[in-house]
């Protein structure tokens, strides 16, 4: 008998697919890594767009903004969606729509139409990491899961820290433009491949509009909620956050209607985003850990080019190589991690990825002016290391109790909190670093007096060698303060970013008790179906 003859009723946990899920895990795993690398791969071309396109830097963010914000909204309902479509047929549609978009995208006429055809990039780009990771998860028996999570954690994990260095490489030498037609032939094949490899499992029943009652409360209320966090976030920095009227507004709407669709999801008939599943307390923890995880891992990655940048002389490709080593680590790691899983169990692995993360962290606050590139690689490398076994167990441990048949919706919800622990993560960094550099500087330029001894013998120091490159006394004295400046400048910025390695660290330390709470399945759980 076909995996396709399958009656309907027959236990979830017995269906298998009829291709190797490894070769499924291949099709899947195209598109998410393209998705998750177009989220970051735009960053480093914002100025180029904006100058190509007649629009000032501040509004080409716009460009990333309109692309959070759609692919936010997308995916909490992907598993609604998928129970209306079917899962294969809905994932194909995404995988349409993003190719489609990104190749509109390439040969956008201005700013505006950019902006557009970027949100429309972003609601298909948001069904593809929650879908993908369903067929995946769905694909494995439950003893396997977690080399599929580690295959799936590739994309996830190592795709941002490529796209950026991949994007400067790109503009550096052709144009903006390719950073997005480079998705056209990935999304092509994609297609031809999921078309002829995936299937609906035969438990997945698809509901019809015409029959369900459709959540529109929760669905406008998730769309206009999570669409205002996001411009929150995304702008809270540059518009001194509640100093703004508009911030404060959009703090004030997103909080009412993320906590209405919080409150009305619990107890609607047909909810549009299955909030019951939190109930799990696996599940519940597994989220919190994610947003975590998320939270720091964007937010470091955001970190550490910035501080090579601005402060060491690094070019953006040379950043970007900085960071690559630890994308390798991270892709020898996760199969290893995979392996350990059902051997170690979920939360010890949590533990052991919380505390090298943590030490990794540390050991970055102690950064100065004078690292070589090799201490910045190596930081990078051992963070990465702890990265590894983060992503897989705690996928594996959210998913552990779930019925298969609600993998969609609770993929949604946990790729939703990674990615909103990742633009928190950003905004919270972006905004200490401003606030803390000028703290610091505060603190310094309070010892620049003329009864400092320090400060004297540097003015005298920097003023005589001005002297001898040919100033005069005057301006040679003058010359020799705006030295000092930039120095106190310098000693401020380092001085932030130590501060931000340093609560992440923290944050980081402070997670392992909630590790290990989690429960781990017992030997051959396996779940029955939902009713």
């Amino acid at each position: 008998m076909s995996a396709g003859a399958l009656p309907a009723a027959l236990p979830a946990e017995v269906w298998r697919p009829r291709v190797n899920p490894w070769i499924i895990t291949t099709t899947v795993m195209l598109t998410t890594f393209m998705e998750v690398l177009d989220g970051t791969i735009a960053n480093v071309a914002l100025p180029h767009i904006a100058a190509n396109l007649s629009a000032g830097v501040d509004e080409s963010t716009w460009v990333l903004t309109s692309y959070l914000v759609s692919n936010a909204i997308i995916l909490p309902l992907s598993g609604w969606l998928s129970s209306i479509f079917g899962r294969k047929r809905f994932y194909m549609t995404c995988v349409v729509v993003f190719t489609v978009s990104s190749l509109a995208c390439g040969f956008a006429p201005s700013l505006t139409w950019l902006v557009v055809l970027r949100i429309i990039q972003g609601l298909g780009g948001g069904g593809l990491q929650p879908t993908s990771q369903a067929i995946l998860v769905e694909s494995f028996p439950r003893s396997k899961q977690g080399m599929a999570m580690a295959a799936y954690g590739i994309g996830v994990v190592v795709a941002p820290v490529i796209g950026p260095t991949l994007g400067g490489w790109i503009t550096d030498n052709y144009t903006w433009r390719w950073i997005f037609f480079i998705n056209i032939p990935v999304g092509i094949l994609s297609l031809l491949l999921t078309s002829a490899l995936v299937e609906d499992p035969p438990y997945l029943v698809r509901r019809s509009l015409r029959t369900m009652r459709i959540d529109y409360m929760g669905l406008g209320l998730l769309a206009v909620g999570l669409g205002f966090l996001q411009y929150m976030l995304d702008k809270g920095q540059r518009e001194d956050w509640f100093g703004s009227n508009m911030i404060v507004a959009a703090a004030a709407i997103a909080g009412v209607c993320l906590l209405g669709v919080f409150l009305w999801e619990l107890v609607v008939r047909d909810p549009i985003v299955d909030l019951r599943l939190l109930k799990d307390s696996n599940f519940l923890l597994s989220n919190v850990l994610m947003f975590a995880l998320g939270f720091v891992l964007y937010s470091s990655t955001a970190l550490i080019p910035i501080f090579l940048q601005t402060l060491m002389g690094y070019t953006a490709t040379w950043s970007g190589l900085a960071l690559s080593p630890g994308g390798l680590v991270t892709w020898l790691m996760l199969p290893v991690a995979g392996i350990l899983l059902p051997r170690v169990g979920p939360r010890w692995l949590i533990a052991t990825g919380l505390l090298a993360g943590a030490l990794s962290l540390f050991y970055m606050s102690g950064f100065n002016l004078q690292i070589d590139f090799a201490t910045a690689a190596h930081a990078r490398m051992y963070q990465a290391f702890g990265l590894a076994f983060l992503f897989v167990p705690i996928n594996a441990a959210a998913f552990s109790y779930i019925p298969r048949p609600k993998l969609s919706n609770a993929t949604g919800i946990i790729n939703l909190a990674r990615n909103i622990g990742g633009s928190t993560g950003i905004a919270f960094v972006t905004t200490l670093l401003a606030r803390r550099s000028q703290f610091h500087q505060n603190v310094l330029v309070s010892h620049l007096t003329p009864y400092d001894y320090n400060y004297q013998a540097l003015l005298d120091g920097a003023g005589q060698r001005l002297v001898q490159q040919g100033s005069d006394a005057v301006h040679a004295a003058q010359q020799a303060q705006g030295v000092a400046y930039g120095l106190v400048q310098q000693q401020a910025g380092i001085l932030s970013f130590i501060d931000n390695f340093w609560i992440l660290g923290v944050i980081f330390l402070a997670l392992i008790p909630l590790a290990l709470l989690l429960k781990s399945p017992k030997p051959g759980h396996e779940m029955a179906p939902a009713a």
